[in-house]
């Protein structure tokens, strides 16, 4: 019963997938707290680099992650082939988007697919170079012409943004379609759960779109003082 429930029905997997989703935003929170260290105090920022490199500890949350990624997106596609099916010739009829459905709401997949294919090439520049490096037993990797130890965080970051307009502006990119689809995931990820009413869904729609703007919004700050900090020099 419990299984059909959770695992078969279309309920139990947009409750599974909205799990997922929160613990995702948290670890982003996580994330862009960790990251903008690195604008303050680039040897503060290499320090929490060194106290998670490839620890067992940070090793075990990597692994957790991936799977939360790779369960959410599995989720993801499932439901929206079956909504697809559902739909039938409907979806090649030419149709207003209702007033109050979000533009972000009918474009989920697309945005998360957006931000999935982003997270690779963020992968390959950090994560490969670091984390992994660490693992495979590797205390130097090349970064251009230099030599430089996987836990020197700061000096990826350097490398990878300053001066460089190619990849700072794919790097906003992403963080502009990560932020559509956390202004509309989050909310409706607790709507899901259950934790709203009528009173609380506007809240949540709001807190969501704060969630959001300072996760990206902080990440975007620290991609572009990088950056800046590379021209002219």
């Amino acid at each position: 019963m419990i299984y059909e429930l959770v695992l078969k029905s279309s309920i139990g997997k947009k409750l599974i997938m909205s799990i997922s989703g929160i613990a995702l935003v948290l670890f982003l929170l996580f994330h862009a707290a960790m990251n903008v260290t690195a604008v303050f105090s680039e040897e503060a920022y290499n320090t929490i680099c060194a106290l998670l490199g490839a620890n067992w500890y940070a090793v075990a949350g990597t692994a957790v992650l991936g799977g939360l990624v790779a369960v959410h997106f599995i989720y993801a596609l499932i439901l929206t082939l079956q909504n697809r099916k559902a739909r039938g010739n409907d979806r090649y009829a030419v149709n207003v988007r209702p007033k109050n459905v979000q533009w972000a709401s009918q474009n989920m997949f697309v945005l998360g697919l957006i931000v999935i294919l982003f997270m690779l090439l963020h992968f390959s520049q950090f994560w490969y170079k670091m984390m992994f490096a660490e693992l495979i037993g590797h205390h130097e990797v090349a970064l251009g012409s230099a030599m430089v130890s996987p836990q020197d965080g700061a000096a990826f970051i350097n490398y990878y943004f300053q001066g460089n307009a190619v990849i700072t502006v794919l790097y906003l990119i992403w963080y502009v379609a990560l932020w559509f689809h956390l202004t509309h995931g989050f909310w409706s990820a607790i709507q899901t759960i259950g934790w709203n009413n009528t009173i609380w869904m506007n809240r949540w729609e709001c807190i969501s779109k704060i969630v959001a703007t300072v996760i990206c919004g902080l990440f975007a700050i620290i991609t572009i003082i990088f950056f800046l900090n590379g021209v002219g020099a």
